[in-house]
């Protein structure tokens, strides 16, 4: 399993994009994917929405649980990936490309997320 090096992460297993315009995306790690079996179900937060970095936005249910969503960041939901409403199983065939969860404008980024390499041994540890 190999994480794209030019994203951050998170220990609950998010990713986040480098904001562009202030606007970063935020998906769940394949690890995360994995863990969780084949997703079936994804409350995403809506357009509008605050959300606050470390705390619950949303949930993926998959055949063996529900699993909270965190935010890695701080800000404005700009956007929800309404292909992965449609289609959940995006979220375990392609974590980092089609199966992103939402974008935001970014407020606040918190110190403590990891790079590729540090989210690797955490993930493996």
């Amino acid at each position: 399993m190999s994480n794209p090096q030019q994203l951050r992460y998170t220990k609950e297993h998010e990713w986040l994009s480098d904001a562009e315009g202030g606007v970063a995306t935020v998906g769940i790690t394949e690890f995360a994917a994995n863990a969780l079996g084949d997703v079936v179900y994804a409350q995403l937060p809506e357009v509008g929405q605050t959300v606050t970095a470390g705390e619950t936005c949303g949930e993926l249910e998959s055949t063996k649980s529900v699993s909270d969503l965190y935010s890695p960041v701080s800000g404005e939901v700009v956007e929800a990936n309404q292909d992965v409403v449609d289609d959940p199983s995006l979220v375990n065939t392609a974590p980092f490309e089609g199966g992103w969860l939402f974008k935001v404008r970014v407020a606040e980024t918190p110190d403590d997320l990891l790079s590729a390499d540090e989210y690797t041994a955490f993930s493996a540890g």
